[in-house]
């Protein structure tokens, strides 16, 4: 779904530490304390490349700017990086201070992050040096993190199992629920990470119109932290908001569904929704540039909790670009140049080998074409996915093509027939619920699954908003899919 429109604010610059999720531990010589002391950590990795961070500690006499140097032993090469001045010469990379974050006084520290690419190993540094001064640092690799183990919680591991979603116990589940945006928007826009409180009464109150699922739309400019996004909303401060609400919605026993909204990539054609090459409105189709990267990040962040459902890309819309609706399915499924879109494209394939690839199984949902709201030929150009845990998403709203029985039964029962089909978004533009009272009568009858969009305190005529406040007080719009839920569920 597009948003109501939205001020873009300038970003604040300062200086955030970024601490990774996979610190590398420092291991300091017996004796006196080091001059200074360098954490070195890597937050997210894939196939070729990945996130780091680094931690500064002063320990000798305040300083009025500083520089890290530090030699990449694996022949990893730098992309690009924040907080910091980031350069790279041969093997040795180096990063100085900015105006803003130059004062190191005596026992401070400042953090700056970083992308690189790595073939083969991407062994860590060995040896720092602050303004030339050796950093007396040791740094050994990071355990492995234990899985998590998902009966900790009431949310289900969910796999598909012919055309239905089962549970480890072979229990047949629907998706039931809400979207919850803001995570697209609010950290490109320089606003914050959220739209609104995402503590545990505002989870809670999701909970209490008996939802069972909570999707959740993200930034991959802001997850992998690029400098163009002010850090206080971006990389390891994105992600770990991220995590915090996931795990809010699992302890509730609701399925987290993250899912990528926004994207990198200029597109001006038509029905472009902005001119921007930034992640800063939605795009015909993700990016090869970044898209694989952040999915491959987002997998190996939830790779080891099954509960948690990836869902590769909000509302594709490549028919808008191409002129034929087989070129559309083409560019949908296999990216690269695709007709009428000026960057290369990642297809649905390039995305679901990226999950797969870091040893993710989790449910991965894909939507269509037409914004998701078609499928028709869904079941032709579905991508293969080795782990066999795929389903089709769709998205309706009142003022779609798809929005009515005929084509429903023509277009969604023959997938609903060999797939689990869940509807990602359903809404209308009315504040009134005639017409989703429709959609999930139908969905309902076939058992299937379906998400409301939003759950966001907006004007319901301007995009469909379920809530006036966010202790779950509903709109006329919101009635419908809370009562109709509390009959199913209460």
């Amino acid at each position: 779904m597009r948003h109501p429109p939205r001020s873009v604010l300038a970003a604040v610059a300062g200086a955030v530490a970024l601490i990774g999720s996979v610190t590398v531990p420092v291991v300091t010589a017996s004796g006196a304390a080091p001059a200074c002391s360098v954490e070195y950590s890597v937050t997210s990795q894939w196939d070729s490349g990945f996130q780091g961070a680094v931690k500064i500690t002063n320990n000798t006499a305040a300083m009025s700017s500083w520089s890290l140097a530090f030699d990449f032993a694996g022949g990893q090469k730098l992309t690009q990086g924040w907080n910091a001045k980031w350069s790279q010469s041969g093997t040795t990379v180096t990063a100085a201070s900015e105006s803003y974050n130059g004062s190191l006084a005596t026992g401070a520290s400042v953090s700056a992050g970083f992308i690189a690419s790595w073939s083969g190993s991407n062994a860590v540094p060995t040896s720092f040096k602050l303004n030339g001064t050796s950093c007396n640092t040791a740094v050994e690799p990071s355990p492995t993190p234990e899985p998590t183990d998902p009966a900790d919680d009431g949310a289900p591991v969910l796999r598909a199992s012919g055309n239905k979603l089962v549970d480890a116990g072979g229990a047949t589940r629907r998706l039931l629920g809400v979207n919850r945006s803001g995570g697209e928007f609010m950290c490109v826009q320089g606003r914050g990470i959220f739209d609104g409180p995402v503590d545990d009464a505002s989870v809670k109150a999701i909970a209490d119109w008996k939802a069972n699922t909570v999707r959740i739309p993200l930034n991959e400019e802001c997850w992998l932290g690029l400098s163009t996004i002010d850090p206080a909303y971006a990389g390891a401060n994105y992600i770990n908001a991220v995590k915090d609400l996931v795990a809010k919605v699992k302890a509730h026993g609701m399925t987290p569904v993250v899912e990528l909204h926004w994207t990198y990539g200029q597109y001006t054609g038509n029905s472009a929704g902005c001119s921007d090459v930034h992640a800063s409105c939605q795009k015909p189709m993700p990016d090869m540039q970044y898209t694989p990267s952040f999915w491959a990040s987002v997998a190996n962040t939830f790779k080891n909790d099954r509960t948690v459902v990836f869902d590769l890309f909000n509302e594709p819309y490549p028919d808008r670009a191409t002129s034929t609706t087989t070129q559309a399915w083409q560019c949908w499924r296999d990216g690269g140049s695709c007709p009428g879109i000026g960057y290369e494209v990642a297809g649905m394939q390039d995305l679901v080998d990226s999950v797969r690839g870091t040893g993710a199984t989790n449910l991965i949902l894909a939507g269509g074409i037409a914004y998701s709201n078609d499928l028709s030929q869904w079941l032709t150009y579905r991508p293969a996915d080795p782990a066999g845990n795929l389903a089709a998403a769709w998205h309706v709203y009142n003022f779609n093509t798809c929005a009515n029985e005929s084509c429903w039964n023509s277009t969604l029962a023959p997938v609903a027939a060999q797939v689990p089909l869940v509807a990602g978004e359903i809404g209308e533009n009315t504040c009134a619920h005639g017409f989703i009272d429709q959609v999930m009568k139908w969905f309902d009858d076939r058992g299937l699954s379906y998400l409301g969009w939003t759950w966001n305190t907006w004007d319901c005529s301007s995009g469909p908003s379920l809530i006036s406040s966010y202790d779950g007080t509903p709109t006329a719009f919101g009635t419908g899919l809370r009562d109709h839920l509390r009959a199913l569920n209460g």
